[in-house]
């Protein structure tokens, strides 16, 4: 049984991670956790009279928040019938990081299903600060669906790697079972800024790749670009890629693809879903 969490604000945002999350896993049988966290305000650590009006907010958020997800789990159950499927709701008053890692470990979490919505222009964090927080914060697997992103099946799923890190067997047994479950073929794609060949260690990487995946279908690319993430749109484009799976420890990645994009010509930071894979 899949263990997966989903943080709400109930924001059109979440809502849609939500409805991706449901139609993802509809073979599946899971228990959906549904989270909505009321943020601790900078100063609620000072003085006893702000102590005891944060407690008075935080009853009355508590309160709230408890209510809309009675509400929404209702309207949920009404017009969601998947018999595999069932939900759990927690209304929590805490710093989000610290909220999202206590359920984590308490529910023994398999995945988190994270709503983003990204800065216009891609001036800025294009994913927004909780998911990004989340990602280098909470070593759990993420999946991360933008703002634009409708589900469909994830035909092909882009593996963007440059073989300089040994894979770690969890990190791969979470990405065989995405690639399973959604019957996908596995892109593994190499972008080299310079054309150079791969060194020992990269061919070693690369080679322990092909025998772990064996029985998974799954190809190898080369891709030459100026620019990483410019070359990954192109990849997207050309194979029609519906889902991109990367590994969080990856940092260089994950910075240009993630959180520093510098082209406006990329547009898969809000159309296709990326699954962080922790170890």
């Amino acid at each position: 049984m899949q263990r997966i969490l989903i943080p709400t604000d109930f924001s059109e945002n979440s809502l849609n991670a939500i409805e991706y999350g449901l139609k993802l896993f509809k073979r599946s049988k899971c228990v959906f956790y549904l989270l909505n966290i009321n943020p601790v305000p900078p100063y609620s650590g000072a003085g006893t009279s702000i102590k005891s009006t944060t407690s008075i907010l935080k009853q009355g958020f508590l309160e709230e928040s408890k209510k809309s997800l009675d509400e929404f789990l209702n309207t949920l159950e009404k017009t969601h019938s998947n018999k595999l499927h069932s939900f759990t709701t927690s209304a929590i008053y805490d710093f989000f990081i610290d909220a999202i890692n206590n359920e984590v470990e308490k529910n023994k979490i398999d995945l988190i299903i994270m709503g983003t919505k990204g800065a216009t222009g891609f001036k800025g964090a294009v994913i927004g600060s909780n998911t990004g927080d989340v990602i280098t914060k909470v070593k759990c697997p993420l999946l991360a669906i933008p703002e634009n992103a409708l589900y469909k099946r994830a035909k092909e799923i882009a593996f963007p790697t440059d073989y300089h890190m040994s894979y770690d067997i969890k990190v791969l047994d979470t990405l065989i079972a995405m690639v399973i479950m959604n019957k996908s073929v596995l892109r593994i794609v190499h972008i080299s800024m310079k054309g150079d060949m791969l060194n020992q260690e990269q061919e070693t990487n690369k080679d322990f790749l092909h025998d772990y995946l064996r029985g998974i279908d799954h190809t190898f690319h080369a891709v030459r670009g100026t620019r990483l993430e410019t070359s990954i749109q192109c990849f997207i484009d050309s194979r029609d890629i519906d889902m991109v799976a990367m590994v969080a420890k990856n940092l260089n990645f994950f910075q240009r693809i993630l959180f520093k994009p510098s082209v406006e010509e990329i547009s898969y930071h809000t159309e296709i879903p990326f699954l962080v894979l922790h170890e």
